[in-house]
């Protein structure tokens, strides 16, 4: 009888201590639906919907501190009383048997008067206003340019909130170095215009994020941290005059922690060819310097995730809209399934259920 040709995106992949049974991640997504910065019960319906025995999900950006956020409704991870709504969660998905991981954030700049303690002006590498976003409705307020003696206490905040996630259950912690927040505003030229240790050349540039990275690394160990990248990408006017330097430069820091746990980059902008997205697959230098689990995210699709598996071009495949919208996406890719279609109206509304916890399995339904 011919043995079924196994699927590149459902095989095993060891993950540092872990054994993974597929290579099909939960990208973190931001949902807008903790209430006062405090994670909710409906949470963990929704994560635990998307687990898989031996899965990885990667949490929504959650706020470091006070300052951190810039976005309606997302979590924190900065107090006690919301580390503790966080392990409910974070049990509902060990139960199922899956690997939760938080991911950590700053937004700096990203932000508005409104989100800051006492109306303040968010805070950044720079001072420079992101450009408003007329179609999206969105101006972000002008920004603080940090005092060089203020930074030790942003880097401490990233420890702490590491150090909660680990006591909240999570069974790691990713930074959030992608996506034009404070790590990159610091990170890349056009949005670092500092004069100071902190700005200037990439050595000095990438001195915020790398001490943030040491830091953790010192606060839980190498095996429990990763981080996301994206050197290529130029969201809210972050982008890089050399991103194949920041790149490798990025990675060579990491490759000082023995045993850091993984890589998790993004795809540079893709272009339309004969009609398709097409994938440009700019992140094969980096997953060749890397030395732990390489992640790639960007737009990828069945086919695309599984052919870069087996191109041996990414170890794991982060799935964002796709895993949102299909609670059940492993055992779809499986089947070779159709997929349901994600709604972008709900993506960032409030309510605890509608394109939330609603899109429904194979079989119809909405349980678990």
């Amino acid at each position: 009888m011919a043995t079924k040709e196994a699927i590149p995106l459902l095989t095993a992949h060891k993950l540092g201590r872990f054994d993974l049974s597929h290579r099909v991640v939960l990208a973190p997504l931001t949902r807008c639906r903790s209430y006062g910065s405090v994670p909710q019960p409906h949470a963990a319906l929704y994560y635990s919907q998307r687990a898989t025995k031996d899965g990885l999900l990667i949490s929504e950006a959650t706020d470091v501190s006070v300052t951190a956020t810039g976005y309606p409704e997302t979590p924190g991870i900065w107090t006690q009383e919301q580390v503790e709504p966080w392990k409910p969660i974070v049990d509902a998905v060990h139960r199922k048997g899956a690997l939760f991981f938080c991911q950590i954030w700053h937004v700096g700049r990203a932000s508005t008067n409104d989100y800051q303690p006492d109306g303040k002006a968010p805070i950044s590498s720079t001072d420079k206003q992101i450009t408003p976003d007329a179609e999206a409705g969105i101006a972000y307020s002008k920004p603080r340019r940090l005092e060089i003696e203020e930074i030790p206490a942003i880097v401490d905040d990233f420890r702490s909130a590491a150090r909660n996630a680990i006591e909240a259950g999570f069974d790691r912690v990713e930074i959030h170095g992608a996506h034009g927040y404070l790590l990159e505003q610091f990170m890349k030229d056009s949005s670092n215009d500092r004069t100071d240790e902190y700005g200037g050349n990439l050595e000095n540039r990438c001195r915020f994020a790398v001490e943030v990275i040491d830091t953790i690394v010192r606060e839980i160990g190498a095996d429990r941290v990763g981080i996301r990248l994206s050197p290529f990408v130029d969201y809210m006017d972050c982008y890089d005059s050399d991103p194949h330097a920041l790149g490798a430069y990025m990675v060579q820091q990491l490759n000082k922690h023995q045993g850091f746990l993984y890589c998790h980059m993004v795809e540079p902008r893709m272009a339309i060819v004969d009609g398709r997205r097409q994938i440009p697959h700019g992140l094969l230098p980096f997953r060749k310097a890397f030395n732990g689990t390489f992640i790639a995210a960007g737009g990828y699709d069945r086919d695309e995730g599984n052919r870069v598996i087996a191109d041996e071009y990414a170890d794991l495949v982060a799935y964002g809209r796709l895993f949102l919208a299909n609670p059940d996406l492993p055992k779809r890719f499986e089947l070779g399934a159709p997929l349901n279609e994600y709604d972008r109206n709900t993506f960032y509304t409030q309510d605890p259920i509608i394109g939330y916890t609603d899109y429904p399995f194979l079989d119809g339904s909405t349980a678990e």
